[in-house]
């Protein structure tokens, strides 16, 4: 983070006269004159200190000293026209002091620079300690996401062979670019301040973190990620023990989602013996909530076998007669800060076929998310309850299906889908919409073109959104 020169004038109750670089341009040194040799960067310039004479006579001693003064600042309280009018001819911005000059002038524009750059020191201590937290509740994924909300940009991860690892923000839709940029192809940057990270050394490199920033305060997002690359280093580095217990968890609950038999026989060797369980659906809107701790805690609480997976979003099952106590716990919990948990309950199921069960939680889930409610059950969502209790399997599975050309290249719905979901929620509303997802008005309008093309639906008619909303609840989204 860097004063702008015009702030730097105000504050020495001068003016500034942009002969070369323009008042707008941000500061980021100061030297005397005897001791500057080249401007070092078209982004920033350093304010330069020493006698009118002294400076006059190297503007004129040679075209390589003259060029590399014309892209600092001079700073002195001499207002001679004859020195202003020199000064002009060479193309050398000055910032004229009303009140210092000398070595005055020279330590109030040195304490001006030390005290902006403590404060752009305490930003940057203060963003790394956000991210090493976000960094052990949720990994790489957890840090690009808060690396994009400090920055106010996009950032896209990648491995050493340009492979995605992550992405946050708009990162996503310029993946090409960022890997052409850091592999260093030929591409058109077509970003404000594209950025190139490396994470770990030359000799044993890991990736690249390629990020876009919109702020002002360039000097601070480069920092930032330059301290977010070494963070990456170590994330991607570390075993995460309970990185692989998650995974297991997935593995075991797809194998539930399944059904039949093998579900069945797989639920007794996990100990649960019950005839019947109940689905549910556990997130919160923040990243300070460890939810898959949380979970834990009150299953053992309430003495629940841990049939459970996700960090960002929790899927599982518990006891039909535990649903409740569930449910007040999430209704009595109250954590530091903002945010909350929201709960979504399934219908009870038998074993066997739990898969509409885990369904019908994701769908109450949703609900309580739009609504903003702790709680919700899927029994309480008449409307859907009338529809789909009314339909067969391989009928619901064709309404599904209406949105399977959303899909991600490994099956899962992702960006498309969740923008159709979010922008039906909000009745169509454009603002709203871009809003709830943290993007542009014209990317939401490009997505929602692009989900209306795949799926050959029209969001301008009625029969087509109900279909596409219908499609969106028998997928449990």
């Amino acid at each position: 983070m860097a004063l702008g020169l015009a702030e730097i004038a105000r504050r020495v109750d001068g003016r500034c006269l942009a002969f070369g670089v323009p008042a707008s341009i941000r500061v980021d040194g100061l030297a005397q004159l005897r001791d500057y040799v080249v401007a070092g960067s078209p982004h920033f310039a350093t304010l330069v200190t020493g006698p009118p004479a002294e400076l006059i006579a190297e503007l004129e001693a040679s075209q390589q000293r003259a060029a590399a003064l014309r892209g600092a600042v001079y700073a002195t309280a001499c207002e001679d026209d004859a020195l202003l009018a020199a000064l002009e001819h060479h193309g050398v911005t000055v910032l004229v002091s009303a009140g210092l000059s000398g070595e005055a002038l020279h330590a109030r524009l040195g304490a001006l620079l030390a005290d902006e750059q403590a404060a752009a020191d305490r930003l940057i201590t203060a963003g790394m300690k956000l991210l090493t937290q976000v960094a052990r509740r949720g990994g790489v994924s957890a840090v690009t996401a808060e690396l994009v909300r400090q920055i106010d940009g996009w950032a896209v991860l990648l491995d050493a062979n340009g492979q995605l690892i992550a992405s946050a923000g708009a990162g996503r839709l310029h993946i090409e670019d960022a890997v052409a940029f850091a592999l260093g192809r030929p591409v058109r940057v077509r970003h404000r301040e594209l950025q190139v990270h490396q994470v770990g050394s030359d000799r044993d490199l890991v990736g690249f973190l390629v990020v876009s920033s919109r702020s002002s305060t360039l000097s601070l997002s480069r920092d930032l990620a330059q301290q977010a690359s070494a963070l990456f280093d170590l994330l991607l580095r570390s075993h995460n023990p309970s990185l692989t217990s998650t995974l297991g968890r997935e593995a075991l609950l797809g194998t539930i989602l399944a059904g039949g038999p093998a579900a069945e026989r797989l639920l007794r060797r996990w100990g649960v013996h019950e005839a019947s369980l109940t689905g549910f659906a556990l997130t919160a809107r923040t990243r300070t909530i460890d939810l898959e701790r949380l979970t834990v805690r009150w299953l053992d609480e309430l003495g629940a076998e841990h049939v459970f997976a996700g960090a960002g979003r929790i899927n599982g099952f518990v006891r039909d007669e535990l649903s409740a106590e569930l449910a007040a716990r999430v209704e009595a919990y109250r954590p530091i800060g903002a945010g909350r948990v929201h709960l979504g309950l399934g219908a009870p199921a038998p074993i066997g076929v739990l898969e509409r069960s885990a369904i019908q939680a994701r769908q109450a889930l949703h609900t309580a998310l739009e609504t903003a409610q702790a709680v919700v059950r899927y029994s309480e969502l008449p409307t859907v309850d009338l529809v789909f209790d009314a339909l067969s399997a391989e009928a619901t599975a064709e309404l599904a299906a209406v949105l399977d050309p959303l899909r991600e290249p490994d099956g899962s719905h992702g960006e498309l889908t969740e923008t159709l979901r979010v922008f039906l929620s909000e009745h169509g509303a454009h603002r709203a919409s871009a809003r709830r997802l943290g993007i542009h008005r014209q990317t939401l309008v490009s997505r929602i073109q692009r989900a209306e093309r795949l799926t050959g639906l029209s969001m301008s008619r009625a029969d087509d959104r109900t279909a596409a909303w219908l499609g969106l609840r028998a997928s449990g989204l």
